[in-house]
């Protein structure tokens, strides 16, 4: 059985930052891409920024140079820096990541269980 662990949500003031941390562990045989989505209230959950095994990353434009990427692939964890916060970035915020668990055959996702980000203006 795969999971993921997420860490580091909280409350912040606008310009501020944050850093999320996502541990996925258990029968893993392969993992893929990993990523961060988010989910405000009312709205429909998102693509914040994934990255491959080999380090290509992608961001959604709201975040884009202010928010970066980056895991361990031999760790399976995968850090999400968030800089100069503002409060739209308010959401739970979800890791994705894409795996073949032992005994299977091909890459599902697999999310944690989300952690809450909160930018106060």
């Amino acid at each position: 059985q795969v999971q993921l662990v997420e860490s580091g949500g909280g409350l912040v003031q606008a310009g501020g930052s944050l850093r999320l941390s996502c541990a996925a562990s258990g029968s893993i045989f392969s993992s893929n891409a990993m990523g961060w989505y988010r989910q405000a209230p009312g709205q429909q959950r998102e693509l914040v920024a994934t990255i491959t095994t080999d380090g290509r990353t992608n961001y959604a434009d709201s975040v884009k140079g202010r928010f970066t990427i980056s895991r361990d692939n031999a760790k399976n964890t995968v850090i999400l820096q968030m800089n100069s916060l503002k409060p739209e970035d308010t959401a739970v915020y979800y890791c994705d990541a894409q795996i073949i668990d032992s005994g299977g055959s091909y890459y599902r996702h697999f999310w944690g269980q989300g952690t809450q980000v909160t930018v106060s203006s």
